[in-house]
């Protein structure tokens, strides 16, 4: 199981150890050792564990809930996952990377606290598998449009996108920093470390 270290400071990508054999494929989503070595603490309690399956052209995000780190992973399907750094103060605050996860090669994702995270279904039913550090709360989770000029985001062109209510009417990341609405850098740092 490799990992490398994503833009967005604290996110990684983990790649998995596939067995295979002519009855299938076992696939590792998840090792603690190299868990730990790439972000410096073992995997959080897992408070929440959820699966969303989304038809092509689902687009779920930009969301975030500030003391909320997720582990990300695709059982089905292929997703374009883009982490956005919403924290402010970080040192990589309003910058994005992208990871495709898919059922063929199986790669993971890690957000810490207060990061955003933006999926798009790009296969025709498309399955995430999403372990939490807390459990969802509608009063602390917040969405960012995924369609901010000013992130400037990967969406695929000629994809007919689809989006629920709260992410068409979700402010842009200037509009909710001027609001107010994002995270604090140094709490959501804060709530990795005692979360781990």
């Amino acid at each position: 199981m490799l990992s490398r270290g994503l833009r967005v400071e604290g996110a990684v990508e983990f790649g998995t150890e596939q067995v295979g054999d002519r009855r299938g494929v076992t696939v590792s989503t998840y090792r603690e050792d190299v868990f730990t070595a790439a972000v410096g603490h073992p995997l959080f309690p897992v408070a929440q564990a959820a699966t969303t399956r989304s038809r092509k052209g689902v687009v779920r995000g930009i969301h975030y809930q500030p003391p909320t780190a997720k582990y990300v992973y695709c059982v089905r399907g292929k997703s374009l996952d883009i982490v956005v750094d919403t924290r402010v103060g970080s040192p990589t605050f309003g910058r994005w990377d992208s990871v495709m996860l898919d059922d063929r090669h199986f790669r993971a994702l890690y957000l810490p606290a207060g990061v955003g995270h933006l999926s798009i279904a790009l296969a025709g039913e498309t399955t995430l598998t999403r372990l939490t550090s807390t459990p969802y709360d509608d009063d602390t989770a917040a969405a960012l449009s995924p369609l901010d000029a000013g992130l400037d985001l990967p969406i695929p062109r000629g994809l007919t996108l689809v989006l629920a209510e709260r992410d068409q009417s979700a402010p842009t990341l200037a509009q909710a920093l001027a609001a107010g609405l994002l995270p604090d850098y140094a709490s959501c740092r804060a709530d990795d470390l005692t979360s781990s």
